[in-house]
C-alpha cells in the first residue's frame, strides 16, 4: 500500500477529517454535513485519499434501518491513525525548531511543505489575497512577498476542501513547461505575468530553460519563448495561465 502518500498534509487536511468522519457516522453524507462541505465535495475528497493510497479506504453498508452508508476498510482506519502519529510528531518537531531559532516564523512554518515531492519546479510561498467566487470556477488571488499577484482557477469543492481564506499562507505550485518566459509580454485574459530578473540560463542553446528571481530570491523558472534573446541580469516577464497554478497547503 502507498498511505504515505495520502498523507502530505496531516490532519489539517480536510480530506482527512471527512474519512474520519465518515468512520464516526458511517455515512458520506452525514460526513460533509459535519465538515461543512457538499456531498460531491466529500466524495473528491474520499476519490483523491483512495487514488493516493492505491487500495480501497471505503466499503459500502448495504440495508439497515438507514437504508445503508458506508464504514471504513482497515487500510482507511490505518490511515488516520498514521495521520493522528504524524500530527504529533510534526508538532512536536516544529515547536523544538521554534524554540531553537530566531528565523522569522514563516520560515518555520513552510518548513513542513519541503515533504512535498512532486514535478512542478515552481513551488512558490504566499498568501491568499482575495478570493472571487463568479458562476463559473472560483478564481483565488495569491500575494507574493514582493506584492506581485498570481490568480489561479480552482473547483468549488477544492475550495471547500482546502477551506481557503484570505491571509492564508500557501504555495502557487505549476510546471516550468508552463512558464514562458521573455523580455516583455503583453498582458491578456487569465494569464499571470510576473517580473523579475535573469538568474539562470540552463540549457538556452538546448531546450531554452531559464530562471528569474522574483521579489525577495524567489525563483521562477522556465522556458524562453522562441526568438527570444535574454540576457542575465535582464528584467524580463514570466507568463502563467491562471489554469496552470495548483494551490498547496504548507500546514
Amino acid at each position: 500500500m502507498a498511505l504515505e502518500q495520502a498523507l502530505s498534509s496531516g490532519t489539517t487536511d480536510k480530506r482527512i477529517e471527512v474519512l474520519r468522519a465518515i468512520g464516526r457516522l458511517g455515512s458520506i453524507s452525514e460526513a460533509a454535513r459535519a465538515n461543512g462541505v457538499s456531498y460531491k465535495a466529500a466524495w473528491q475528497a474520499i476519490e483523491t485519499l483512495t487514488n493516493l493510497a492505491a487500495t480501497p479506504l471505503l466499503q459500502k453498508v448495504v440495508g439497515g434501518a438507514g437504508g445503508g452508508g458506508a464504514r471504513l476498510t482497515p487500510a482507511g482506519e490505518q490511515l488516520l491513525r498514521a495521520a493522528d502519529h504524524l500530527h504529533q510528531a510534526r508538532a512536536i518537531a516544529l515547536a523544538e525548531i521554534q524554540g531553537q531559532t530566531t528565523e522569522p516564523s514563516g520560515t518555520i512554518s513552510n518548513i513542513a511543505s519541503l515533504a512535498l515531492r512532486t514535478s512542478m519546479r515552481n513551488q512558490l510561498p504566499c498568501t491568499v489575497a482575495a478570493i472571487e467566487r463568479p458562476h463559473g470556477a472560483p478564481r483565488i488571488w495569491l500575494e507574493l512577498t514582493d506584492g506581485q499577484r498570481l490568480s489561479a482557477r480552482i473547483t468549488r469543492e477544492s475550495l471547500e476542501l482546502l477551506n481557503l481564506s484570505v491571509g492564508m499562507p500557501v504555495l502557487a505550485l505549476c510546471k516550468a513547461t508552463a512558464v514562458t518566459i521573455a523580455p516583455t509580454i503583453v498582458a491578456m485574459g487569465e494569464v499571470n505575468l510576473l517580473k523579475g530578473h535573469v538568474t539562470k540560463r540552463l540549457g538556452v542553446k538546448s531546450d531554452g530553460q531559464v530562471s528569474l528571481t522574483i521579489g525577495q530570491g524567489l525563483q521562477v523558472a522556465g522556458f524562453v519563448s522562441a526568438g527570444a534573446q535574454l540576457k542575465l541580469k535582464q528584467v524580463a516577464t514570466a507568463a502563467i495561465a491562471e489554469s496552470a497554478i495548483v494551490i498547496g497547503l504548507t500546514g
